[in-house]
């Protein structure tokens, strides 16, 4: 039906077949189960019913199998016949496609690039980023408020490191204004901007900066794909959180609200989740349960991918109305705790017990519970996921290039673009600075030199002198005249002075 994704289930033992319907596809999802249970496949088969839908998705894939999103599935493929007969089982009959995809890559190397720049990011995400304390948080606050009031646009790492020496420089005056800004923390955040250039962080922050409508496009009735490639990225797992939580609040910033839709505008797939989530504070995680609770009614579906629904925060989790459980393993005490947890998010059927289900699932089974026409989740019941009918595994490197080569994407993105920023502006008023101080020390010497002169005048007495004339003209300079040559001399070699000479010699010197 064009109105629902079908998931899997209404085979033998699954009598009811399992649907997400898609006007209660933007009050969010969890895919959750330990290793190696079936996720990436869910993941998979979801995103091909939101895109056979007319819905684009967002994705990041952490192991590079989910490009195969963009070639259809094959008899050929070794797992057909396992697939044509849980088809078979669970009444689908299976037909092999393939979906339209856009490769995005933070580095640029397996997809197009992808960027943001500083000043849309914030401090917040940033200093959750660079892991700072709360006191270089507040610097941090602080050099974007000056950012902000000097006209000074943030948009790569050089502009933040330039602004911070300027900060550092001028950290005495900043104090005054507002608190303390310690250069001690200055450099820590230098330290930690270090370490995330180092790890390829810089490769984010820039120009030209992502537009949200690319990822939001429709080709012939069906949404896109993005697959973020995530494998190195994951190697900065502090960055992917991050750059993801960004992507999430720019959706819910920017968007404008459409109420309760037919269908989401775009479904976010949050893959790894508890990454988000450990030692995250309380003030981020406030922000993630208000985006969550807040962004469905901009037409969003978010669902988090995890092992276990004890990853996600209560107040997050209260928000994701469909769920679809892999197994879980219960080896150790704590495992037990988290598996009963686990399963008293689920409404009870009377039919099983659900832990003892969620233990027992094999690959590619889960039990699942989708809100319904009412909004009210349905009891959980145990499924067969569908098998994919795109791919299982990843695309060969040569396909995805040309996939990349016929996007729509490819060249907008590709070539980075520095304009005149905070670095470039600050740079140019240290050597306006430094040339006027040339300048000013030019002129003191200048100054300097013809105070010297000015002496020498005073002491050069015309040669040749009777002692009567000598008297005479002693008698007729000495007391007030020589009072006042004194006081000049002396104000000369002040500032006072100097501004004197500029002011009044300046004539008398030229005409000499």
């Amino acid at each position: 039906m064009a109105d629902q994704m079908f998931i899997g289930g209404g085979g033998d033992g699954y009598a009811v077949p399992q649907y997400l319907l898609f006007d209660k596809a933007n009050r969010h999802g969890l895919v959750a189960g330990a290793t190696g249970t079936g996720k990436t496949v869910t993941l998979q088969i979801m995103a091909e019913g939101f895109s056979a839908a007319g819905i684009p998705v967002f994705l990041s894939d952490i192991k590079g199998d989910l490009s195969g999103l963009a070639a259809a599935g094959s008899a050929a493929f070794k797992l057909h016949d396992a697939f044509a007969k849980r088809a078979a089982t669970i009444g689908l009959d299976l037909q092999y496609d393939s979906f339209p995809v856009t490769f995005w890559d933070l580095f640029g190397k397996q997809g197009h690039p992808i960027r943001t720049t500083l000043a849309e990011m914030g401090p917040l995400l940033l200093s959750r980023l660079l892991d700072l304390t709360d006191v270089q948080e507040g610097v941090m606050n602080v050099a974007f408020r000056v950012a902000d009031e000097q006209g000074l646009p943030l948009l790569d790492l050089k502009d933040l490191q330039a602004l911070l020496v300027w900060v550092g420089q001028n950290a005495q005056e900043l104090s005054l204004r507002y608190g303390n800004v310690a250069t001690s923390s200055v450099g820590a955040i230098q330290r930690q901007l270090l370490v995330l250039e180092n790890q390829g962080g810089a490769a984010l922050f820039g120009e030209p900066a992502l537009e949200l409508a690319d990822m939001m496009r429709v080709k012939d009735g069906r949404g896109e794909i993005n697959i973020l490639a995530a494998d190195q990225l994951m190697g900065s797992p502090r960055l992917y959180a991050t750059f993801l939580l960004w992507l999430l609040s720019e959706l819910f910033e920017e968007l404008p609200e459409v109420g309760n839709p037919d269908k989401p505008k775009l479904v976010f797939f949050f893959d790894e989740a508890h990454l988000l989530f450990d030692g995250a504070p309380k003030a981020l995680v406030d922000k993630v349960e208000q985006v969550a609770r807040l962004i469905r009614s901009k037409g969003v579906g978010v669902y988090f991918v995890t092992q276990n629904p004890g990853d996600i925060p209560d107040d997050v989790l209260g928000q994701l109305g469909n769920r679809v459980q892999h197994a879980l393993r219960a080896f150790t005490a704590r495992d037990r705790k988290e598996l009963r947890t686990a399963a008293e998010t689920y409404r009870d059927n009377p039919a099983f017990d659900t832990a003892e289900a969620i233990q027992q699932v094999g690959t590619g089974e889960a039990v699942t519970s989708f809100l319904d026409a009412k909004g009210i989740p349905s009891v959980v019941e145990r499924t067969l996921i569908r098998p994919p009918s795109s791919q299982l595994g990843p695309i060969d490197a040569i396909t995805r290039q040309t996939i990349m080569a016929a996007s729509d994407m490819a060249g907008k993105y590709d070539a980075a673009i520095d304009r005149d920023s905070a670095h470039e502006m600050l740079l140019a008023r240290a050597a306006a600075a430094a040339k006027e101080a040339a300048e000013a020390e030019a002129q003191e010497a200048a100054l300097e030199e013809k105070e010297r002169e000015f002496k020498a005048a005073r002491r050069y007495d015309g040669g040749r002198t009777t002692e009567r004339s000598a008297s005479r003209k002693a008698s007729s300079q000495g007391g007030f005249g020589e009072a006042i040559a004194s006081v000049v001399v002396k104000e000369l070699k002040g500032t006072t002075g100097r501004r004197i000479v500029r002011g009044i010699l300046g004539g008398l010197f030229r005409g000499r």
